[in-house]
């Protein structure tokens, strides 16, 4: 397929219910075969301009402005020119086993059926997804999805591709080696990749352009021109720039009083064991990071220890000074007892969300536990995550950086003792990311754990985190 041009005259959308436009007056050539790296500030609209340009923004969504076309036609007369790859991993899925998924958008572009098969096998073989084609795609980790979303467009071979965060859920070797096939994979084809650490691509593409929020191109150019004349500037509003990260390493604090305990743990869902033999402690002003490739069962020990998963055997043990007379075993507690206790924060953001408005969610918990200064506590929240100005937005309007910080909003509205996180500086951007190393740091110097499932090494080092690698 020939590569694809994508335009914008200024352009513009805005989510139904909100106020504010999320991108607006926007300007920009995509020329055919160009390959492109749009950075910005979380919120910034990077999101919603894939969205529109694959065809996937419906009219109900929002109001729009402006024109914008894939090859001078409307996006969404030409489906399945542009393919898309999304934040979440698991909003890409369509089908239950994974071969089918792969070629679900085969499929739909009447590809010949002799020629489905090869094309699934070379795209699963290109992003490194060793599993079997009759795996059920929910039994995927959250970065197993991520390989499989990318496997299922470059089957397509559409002529351009959009990549939203495509590496953010994968481990270090994973981020390398799913760069390499996509830049293989997708040879001729335009190419536009929204990254907030731009390391990883600024050597691999033609040319870097910076959304600013809410309006407009704030610079494009070279890579090695924007980033030398612009870096300053990018890396203040919150663009990854290369270099060290905002935080310093915070040294290993001696071990505190224990808090919870997993012993010979053997871990899975509905009775498969993913991994055995664990040990896992979570002691009082101390964070352990739980690192490890995709599919080494991260996130299944996290919601084991978080008491939301039985242990397929040993047992996780809760500490007197945690269980409060509720009996040690957490998994037994009732959903209004973990609120103050264990607090947990999903990879998925948008799967613990239940409310219509960003205020009424984080008051959530604060409202089950009866607390008296429920208002207080969401206020200090918002305006700590950088969320007051969405306090009447519908969570599943917010950007995917937006999002996450939301999900870990709300477990902290019932000030847990202890916060199991999956993945928390998923998609933030570099001022955002620093803002929740500060406010985790501050958990832990008032005694409180945390345990975060990451790929991000800087996260864990800024957190001085003790670390269980799941190999």
């Amino acid at each position: 397929m020939t590569a694809a041009a994508l335009t914008a005259r200024g352009w513009g959308w805005r989510h139904a219910g909100r106020a504010g436009w999320a991108v607006r007056g926007l300007d920009l050539v995509v020329e055919p075969g160009e390959r492109v790296l749009l950075l910005g500030p979380s919120g910034s609209g990077k999101s919603t301009l894939l969205k529109a340009l694959a065809g996937v923004l419906g009219d109900d969504e929002g109001a729009e402005e402006g024109v914008l076309d894939v090859d001078g036609a409307d996006p969404r007369d030409v489906r399945g020119r542009v393919g898309l790859v999304l934040q979440a991993p698991d909003a890409n899925i369509v089908l239950e086993r994974v071969g089918d998924d792969v070629a679900f958008g085969c499929e739909n572009l009447r590809v010949p059926r002799d020629e489905i098969g090869p094309r699934v096998d070379a795209a699963l073989a290109a992003v490194g997804l060793a599993v079997p084609q009759d795996r059920s795609t929910s039994a995927l980790s959250g970065g197993q999805q991520q390989r499989l979303a990318l496997a299922g467009v470059l089957a397509m071979r559409p002529g351009a591709v959009l990549l939203d965060e495509p590496t953010a859920n994968l481990d270090p070797a994973g981020v390398v080696e799913v760069r390499d096939a996509v830049l293989e994979a997708t040879a001729g084809a335009t190419l536009v990749v929204v990254e907030h650490r731009v390391g990883i691509w600024r050597d691999h593409v033609d040319r870097i352009v910076v959304l600013a929020p809410g309006g407009g191109v704030l610079t494009a150019g070279r890579p090695g021109e924007v980033l030398a004349a612009e870096g300053g500037a990018l890396a203040a509003a919150g663009v990854w720039v290369p270099g060290p990260p905002p935080r310093a390493a915070r040294p290993v604090p001696a071990a505190g009083a224990p808090l919870l305990t997993g012993r010979a743990l053997a871990v899975g869902r509905g009775g498969a064991v993913v991994r055995d033999g664990l040990d896992a402690a979570v002691s009082s002003g101390r964070a352990l990071a739980v690192l490890g490739r995709n599919g080494a069962g991260k996130s299944t020990l996290a919601l084991t220890l978080a008491g939301l998963l039985p242990p397929v055997a040993g047992a996780v043990e809760a500490a007197p000074a945690l269980a409060d007379g509720l009996g040690r075993d957490p998994l037994r507690w009732r959903s209004r007892d973990l609120l103050p206790r264990i607090g947990t924060v999903f990879q998925q953001p948008e799967h613990q969300f239940l409310a219509p408005t960003v205020r009424q969610e984080l008051a959530v918990g604060p409202r089950a536990l009866g607390l008296p200064d429920a208002a207080a506590r969401v206020d200090a929240v918002l305006e700590r995550l950088r969320l007051a100005a969405l306090a009447d937005a519908n969570p599943f309007t917010l950007s995917g950086g937006e999002q996450p910080r939301l999900s870990v909003a709300t477990a902290l509205a019932t000030a847990p003792r202890v916060l199991v996180v999956d993945e928390p500086t998923f998609g933030q951007d570099a001022l955002t990311w620093a803002a929740l190393v500060d406010l985790f740091r501050e958990l832990l110097d008032e005694g409180r754990s945390v345990v975060a499932v990451t790929h991000d090494e800087d996260f864990a080092a800024a957190l001085g985190a003790e670390r269980l690698v799941l190999a």
